[in-house]
């Protein structure tokens, strides 16, 4: 059976690209089993976005910091698949929060279903990670339990303003670093862990997956704003119409010069049915220097995620990963 997803990466080696694929065949393969149920209700919500596909992005990391060491064996596999199942339930939970109509181009589950189908899903398949990690051992489970709290931990955060006393990009960026990269940390710690790599090799990997996670992240930010309709696949200022204040926002507010003030304005305003006024600022905010500012801060974090790998012997799994920091800017930068 072959994965619906291949290597995500350019000029992959072909040994390397070859063990990818047949890895992420393996956890779709998992993936598939786990959302599985005996209630065919309920079969079919769990896999509602597992069935819309995805980048997997997580697992990839996964089975690639195991190629640093000895390579995927059965728990590389389900470690791949339960960070991955942990993303999934986590979608369910950012549609309900967002009230969002679509997830992956196809319509979110709350939208095809209802917010608590959707939530109880979510924490269905939150509960489905856990059952795969505590094959793992102890340790698993616990990285699992706090990488759930710093998941939650930085939801509630970016919901909430930034306090008075901090840099606003500064704590954003601490939101990013719990929200996002806490759980693509985890997918590089248990793939080192697994695929037999020492303490150090594991240490490294795990701060490069965290600041992967952050990059990733704040591309998506700059696709939000830069991207047009039928090119990327997203539909342009999502963050604007939900009043999300992403990096080139804040970069906009920090730099405060005269001629932002109709700019500000707009930032300001209630845009979620204002289709005018979020093309006006998405338009505004293409031509601003915040814009280069954010894509110079965004290839600066994915540059510091590379120099994690400087100290491991080369590779081609190190190479790859070298490779997919450099992707998940290089769409966006």
């Amino acid at each position: 059976m072959s994965s619906p997803v291949t290597a995500p990466l350019p000029g992959l080696d072909p040994s390397t690209a070859a063990a990818l694929n047949d890895g992420l065949a393996r956890v779709e393969e998992l993936l598939r089993a786990r959302v599985s149920h005996e209630d065919p209700f309920i079969a079919e919500a769990s896999g509602h976005l597992l069935a819309a596909g995805g980048k997997r992005v997580r697992p990839v990391l996964t089975l690639l910091a195991a190629q640093v060491g000895e390579g995927a064996d059965e728990r590389v596999i389900a470690a791949a698949a339960a960070v991955e199942l942990t993303h999934l339930a986590s979608l369910y939970h950012d549609d309900v929060m967002d009230e969002a109509d679509l997830r992956r181009g196809a319509p979110s589950a709350n939208a095809t279903y209802d917010n608590s189908t959707a939530i109880l899903v979510g924490d269905l398949l939150f509960g489905n990670a856990s059952d795969v990690v505590a094959d793992l051992g102890a340790e698993a489970v616990r990285i699992q339990a706090r990488t759930f709290m710093r998941l939650c931990g930085g939801q509630i955060r970016d919901d909430r303003p930034c306090p008075p006393d901090q840099d606003p990009v500064e704590y954003y960026i601490g939101v990013l670093r719990d929200k996002t990269g806490a759980l693509i940390a985890t997918a590089a710690r248990f793939g080192a862990m697994f695929g037999g790599c020492d303490d150090r090799t594991v240490a490294l990997l795990e701060e490069y997956g965290e600041l992967l996670g952050i990059a990733f992240q704040l591309a998506d930010d700059l696709l939000d704003i830069d991207s047009r309709p039928g090119v990327s696949g997203k539909t342009p200022g999502t963050d604007l119409r939900e009043g999300v204040d992403t990096l080139p926002v804040l970069l906009v507010r920090r730099s405060a010069r005269p001629e932002d003030a109709r700019l500000l304005n707009l930032l300001d305003a209630d845009l979620s049915n204002d289709e005018q006024g979020v093309a006006e600022a998405l338009e505004l905010l293409r031509a601003h220097p915040a814009m280069e500012e954010a894509r110079v801060y965004t290839r600066g974090i994915a540059a510091r995620a590379q120099e994690q790998l400087t100290p491991l012997p080369e590779s081609a799994a190190v190479d790859a990963l070298r490779t997919l920091a450099a992707s998940v800017v290089d769409r966006a930068v």
